[in-house]
Formats: C-alpha cells, sequence, structure tokens
C-alpha cells in the first residue's frame, strides 16, 4: 500500500468529514473507494472517445465503400 500527502479544498474535506461520519466508514476507506469510482468512470470516459473516434474512421471507410459501389453500378 502507498501514502499519499495531498491538499483537498476546504469545502471538500468538510463534505468529506460529514460523509465518512454519516457512513460511519474510515476516511481511507472512503477515499481508496472514491477514487477507485472516479478511475472506472476515467476509464470510460477514454475508453468511449477512443470508440467514437474509431468509430469516426469506420464510418468514414464505410462512405467511401457505398461511394464505390455505387460507382460500380452505375456502370453496369
Amino acid at each position: 500500500m502507498k501514502n499519499i500527502s495531498l491538499r483537498v479544498d476546504d469545502e471538500i474535506f468538510e463534505d468529506t468529514e460529514k460523509m465518512i461520519s454519516q457512513l460511519k466508514k474510515a476516511r481511507n476507506r472512503y477515499i481508496n473507494e472514491a477514487m477507485e469510482f472516479y478511475n472506472q468512470y476515467q476509464k470510460r470516459t477514454l475508453l468511449a472517445k477512443k470508440l467514437k473516434n474509431e468509430s469516426e474512421v469506420v464510418r468514414a471507410n464505410s462512405m467511401e465503400m457505398v461511394k464505390e459501389l455505387e460507382e460500380l453500378d452505375d456502370d453496369y
């Protein structure tokens, strides 16, 4: 396990303290869970961007193929 030191905005810290008190959860556990959740969110966001970009590439390629097929159809 790694130790980290960080600066937290006062408002975020106060909200966090309220939440851990209500949830009866250790601050360390709460922050670990929050970081894990945010990491998963970021992974999904990056994957969505990647899929969108790849979809655009495939779409452009598909449009070229349709155009070529239409030209072939016109030749006959």
